[in-house]
């Protein structure tokens, strides 16, 4: 037997609650019958807050006993806290993820087979191209995080500013297969740098900082995945520009 919930929830001409919208899709993923009541104007909302003195919409309750808003659903329901503000990878594991099979399925289009050079390079170009796009959303945002931990931005501010259009020219220029001395030396010198910055903020100093390589007021932690980002970059180039030489 189905339980039964009455949600109150704005759906107006003008704005649709995003979270009423989840609280009824989370109810019915609970197996549960719902009462779902929609508010058509604000004053209807108003007067719903008012007379249950509540401050906010939705309210969900659930055998007469109200639970509050979404978050609170959640939590009634033994789930963790949607988007919580607690550092995590999944960013950054997004990206390489996307990344790597669209290096592969790059790789495979224009050759006979995924050989493990060709793969590597367009992974890591397709990495620095898409990370530089996070960064130069809000250029003032990565700037402010970058300079707390990189060595040279921290004597010359100016860099964190340079950065990300750097780490985009290396990226697209390892894509488009251009002359290696036009790039390589850009992302040798940018992932040493960086390299040599995250190891002695993070491992040496043995400070806990956000990571600016997916932009700037990310919860990434620097790390482990930041100083792989750089190394990377450094064995690109260095591949590179040792195959020129």
């Amino acid at each position: 037997m189905s339980q039964h919930a009455t949600l109150y929830r704005m759906e107006t001409d003008e704005h649709i609650c995003p979270f009423g919208l989840k609280s009824r899709d989370l109810l019915r993923r609970k197996k549960f019958k719902i009462d779902d009541n929609t508010f058509k104007t604000r004053e209807e909302v108003e007067r719903f807050k008012e007379a249950h003195n509540v401050d906010t919409t939705p309210q969900t309750y659930i055998d007469g006993e109200r639970i509050g808003g979404y978050d609170a659903l959640r939590e009634h329901f033994g789930l963790e806290e949607e988007g919580g503000s607690g550092t995590t990878y999944k960013p950054v594991i997004a990206i390489f993820s996307a990344c790597f099979l669209a290096a592969l399925a790059l790789v495979w289009s224009s050759q006979s087979g995924l050989q493990p050079g060709p793969v590597l390079i367009h992974f890591v170009g397709l990495s620095m191209l898409v990370l530089a796009v996070q960064k130069l959303q809000d250029l003032t945002a990565f700037s402010n995080q970058f300079i707390t931990y990189d060595l040279l931005a921290m004597r010359r501010v100016r860099y964190a500013y340079v950065y990300p259009f750097a780490e985009a020219y290396a990226g697209l220029c390892m894509l488009l297969g251009v002359w290696h001395l036009l790039f390589a030396p850009v992302s040798l010198f940018i992932g040493t740098v960086g390299a040599i910055s995250v190891f002695k903020a993070v491992y040496i100093e043995k400070r806990e900082l956000k990571c600016a390589c997916v932009g700037g007021d990310s919860n990434v932690p620097l790390g482990f995945i930041s100083l792989t980002e750089n190394l990377f970059m450094i064995g690109a180039g260095a591949w590179m520009l040792l195959s020129v030489l």
